[in-house]
């Protein structure tokens, strides 16, 4: 089977905060169960560097849009290599092959009649003397009355005009825009209304998507779909590829969305895969991103698809809720965040990415507590995994000579974990991964519990025999955990990997007969508490 699995691409415009990698790690999660159970497998994103966000950031320092993408861009790869991502290919939007890409399928929908021109106002500044990009003009939301920029409401996800906005102003000076007419594309949405109809009804019966997305779809649909805009005044983007408005460039939109398609295109040359493995009926494809994305991926990009002929259609939408700070909505212009390459000086990636999972915001918002966050890790992944790996492999190293024992592996274990690769196998793919986890982590409760009710400190005395049954049931346990978690938490299942000599991870049980003791070191360190205090008066401190 085919997989394709493509994250949304976050702005080169500032560093990356939980929030992100909340929305981002189901992806490389996916990516490691599938590559484990065998499946080809194509996982890519990239940095968006043609966004607005890009060129009033560039502003603000005095730099160039390109000094500014080229340094994010450079610290977002970094710090998913840091976090374990394991992207097949990690590009970027201002790539020339991207552009080409992009402007191929722009003239495609232009050849097939699905964008057409047509002159509209649009806003102006005066002072300014330009057309406002969309970002650049603030006001109010004319649906919720929450402060709102550009093309969309990040509160109720509405998707705006930026002409809608209440009390219109444009962030360069400050001054009310005016409306101005000039001709732009559009693109033919509302053409496409029954057959999303009946795309997102389908996703809907057979739980392909979160619910938010299925919501969110249907209230766009129950609207009726309006044409769009597909070009723009912008200062760095996709040239139009249209004589005479050579000026303008294709709207951030349609050429982002298409990313996962140049992307891939990309790839296949760069690396001599096969990318039209990945865009047939019969591959299977999962888009990760936040609640704020949805409907640019349940729409937008099954629109362009569809108007273009390109296949298939996303198959999983993955899409978290949002993820709040100490009970706070996260802010970035407050600085009120937990900032990527702050945490990873600090913290291991396997608690970051522990934590995001057991408290992803998957069905509705969570909230990331410094407490919490240090108390899982001490509770957890010290207490509950990494005490039981070390207690068993110490354990041998002190009483076993450091040799494996050839006991017995308890009968009801070895009946058990089969069916617990499968439980968690089926949650998984239905991209619940917190139930997932939930279930891979009891059973290391109950682990512990077999542990301390076999007392192998005494049985090593008083019965030899029955202590190595003990003790290679309990490797056997460490080296399925380690294969179950691998997907979730990389770099301790690498630990166990080199203490075992395990040669390889595939999703399913695995045998113990040929692994013999290295080097036994802890997977985890404990976290004093007093960090708790420290890390939110840091917060408070900088917020203010």
């Amino acid at each position: 089977m085919s997989i394709f699995i493509g994250g949304a691409w976050p702005y080169a415009n500032g560093s990356l905060h939980l929030g992100h990698i909340s929305s981002l790690l189901p992806g490389d999660i996916l990516a490691r169960y599938y590559r484990a159970k065998g499946e080809n497998v194509l996982y890519l994103s990239g940095s968006d560097c043609n966004g607005t966000p890009i060129s009033i950031r560039a502003k603000q320092e005095g730099k160039s849009a390109k000094e500014i993408a080229d340094y994010y861009h450079a610290e977002f790869r970094e710090n998913f290599n840091q976090l374990g991502f394991t992207y097949d290919f990690y590009t970027r939007t201002d790539e020339p092959f991207h552009h080409q890409v992009v402007q191929e399928i722009f003239l495609s929908l232009l050849d097939a009649g699905r964008i057409y021109k047509k002159k509209v106002e649009q806003a102006f500044c005066l002072s300014c003397n330009q057309f406002l990009p969309d970002r650049y003009v603030e006001g109010k939301c004319p649906h919720c009355g929450n402060a709102a920029r550009g093309d969309q409401c990040d509160e109720c996800s509405t998707i705006l005009d930026p002409l809608e906005l209440i009390d219109k102003a444009c962030r360069n000076c400050g001054d009310t825009p005016i409306t101005k007419e000039t001709d732009h594309f559009y693109f033919e949405l509302s053409a496409f209304q029954s057959q999303l109809e009946s795309y997102v009804r389908n996703a809907k019966e057979q739980l392909l998507w979160r619910d938010n997305a299925i919501k969110l779809s249907e209230r766009y649909l129950n609207d009726g779909l309006r044409d769009r805009a597909v070009s723009r005044d912008l200062p760095i983007g996709v040239t139009l590829p249209v004589k005479g408005y050579e000026d303008k460039k294709i709207y951030v939109w349609i050429e982002a969305v298409s990313g996962y398609y140049s992307a891939s295109k990309q790839w296949e040359k760069l690396n001599g895969g096969n990318a039209s493995d990945f865009w047939d009926e019969g591959s299977t494809s999962f888009y990760v991103h936040g609640k704020d994305n949805i409907p640019f991926h349940s729409i937008i990009w099954p629109s362009i698809l569809l108007g273009t002929g390109i296949q298939p259609l996303p198959t999983h939408i993955v899409s978290n809720e949002y993820l709040t700070v100490e009970k706070r909505k996260l802010s970035t212009s407050k600085n009120w965040a937990v900032w990527v390459p702050e945490i990873l000086k600090d913290y291991d990636p396997d608690s970051i990415r522990y934590f995001l999972t057991i408290n992803a915001p998957e069905e509705r918002d969570c909230d990331f507590s410094w407490r919490e966050f240090i108390y899982s890790h001490n509770s957890e992944l010290l207490g509950a995994y990494g005490n039981f790996v070390n207690r068993t492999l110490k354990f041998i190293e002190k009483y076993l000579d450091g040799e494996i024992p050839s006991g017995k592996v308890d009968t009801q274990i070895k009946k058990e974990i089969p069916a617990l690769f499968e439980k968690a196998a089926s949650l998984i793919e239905q991209t619940q991964l917190k139930k997932a986890l939930e279930e891979i982590f009891a059973f290391i409760r109950q682990a512990n519990q077999y542990f301390d009710k076999k007392q192998p400190w005494i049985q090593v005395k008083e019965s030899p025999a029955d202590c190595k049954d003990t003790m290679r049931t309990c490797v056997y346990l460490i080296a399925n955990f380690a294969v179950l978690l691998e997907p979730f938490l990389p770099f301790s299942s690498g630990k166990v990997k080199k203490m075992l000599g395990l040669n390889h991870f595939r999703w399913v049980e695995t045998a113990i007969d040929n692994l013999q003791l290295f080097t036994v070191s802890p997977l985890f360190e404990r976290i004093d508490i007093g960090k708790i205090k420290e890390e939110i008066e840091r917060l408070e401190n900088r917020s203010n």
